[in-house]
């Protein structure tokens, strides 16, 4: 096979999408363009997970301080995607429809941790990862019932809510967002709109859709608080009080 073709219908398209545009010279086949756009929206999400919380990360470390962000918030966000991960490997849906949540979840994992150690909890932050790697290992073995992952899955909704508002009203009782990173706030904003059309072409299940419409606009809201917080200054505030 030759190598641009082996490279396309592996990752973009079925081989008959591929003789359609390359054979035939059809460009505008309907079908065939929303599994190329749905295939490479699903690529650049994944790799821009690897980095999305990235600026988050080091903006705590170069602070050392996690002022501002919201320890439970974080615990309901790692539930939301350890549900779509293991609901996802379960049900055998293409790595593209889902993989970011692998990268969220180890960047999330990290945020969880120097929450805790900048708060003087490092014992309990360590305590924490041992904790959810190891429930995480058993969630995706193969002893967990599918009824379990189905329910944690349908749980997500609730779970994103509440961490979002759980954020956002810390935001507002701060009267600036701390330490929060605009540049991964949008970014996640961004990822979550663009999965909603992702998830409907590549896996149909409404369960998944929904999550990432109720996820788009929670994260919109704290996008919005971003914007509206943006030029106050933390330190200042304070001394105000």
């Amino acid at each position: 096979m030759d190598p641009l073709k082996d490279f396309l219908v592996n990752y973009l398209m079925p081989e008959k999408c591929y003789d359609e545009f390359f054979l035939n010279f059809n460009f505008l086949h309907v079908d065939c363009l929303k599994i190329v756009i749905s295939k490479g929206l699903g690529i650049g999400i994944i790799l821009g997970s690897v980095l999305v919380k990235l600026p988050q990360i080091l903006k705590l470390i170069g602070a050392r301080s996690a002022e501002g962000l919201s320890f439970n918030s974080v615990l309901l966000e790692l539930f939301a995607i350890t549900g779509t991960m293991a609901y996802s490997i379960a049900n055998s849906f293409p790595f593209s429809a889902w993989g970011e949540a692998l990268f969220l979840m180890l960047q999330t994992v990290a945020i969880g941790f120097l929450i805790q150690h900048y708060s003087g909890s490092t014992i309990k932050g360590l305590g924490f990862l041992v904790v959810y790697f190891g429930l995480m290992a058993a969630l995706i073995s193969p002893l967990t019932p599918m009824s379990v992952v189905t329910t944690m899955q349908a749980s997500n909704m609730p779970a994103i809510i509440f961490g979002r508002l759980i954020q956002a009203g810390t935001n507002y009782r701060n009267g600036h967002t701390g330490q929060l990173s605009a540049i991964s706030v949008f970014l996640l904003f961004a990822g979550s709109l663009a999965r909603i059309f992702t998830t409907v072409q590549e896996t149909g299940d409404s369960l998944m859709a929904l999550t990432y419409v109720i996820s788009s606009c929670c994260n919109g809201l704290i996008a919005a608080q971003v914007l509206y917080y943006w030029n106050v200054n933390p330190v200042l505030k304070k001394k105000k009080k």
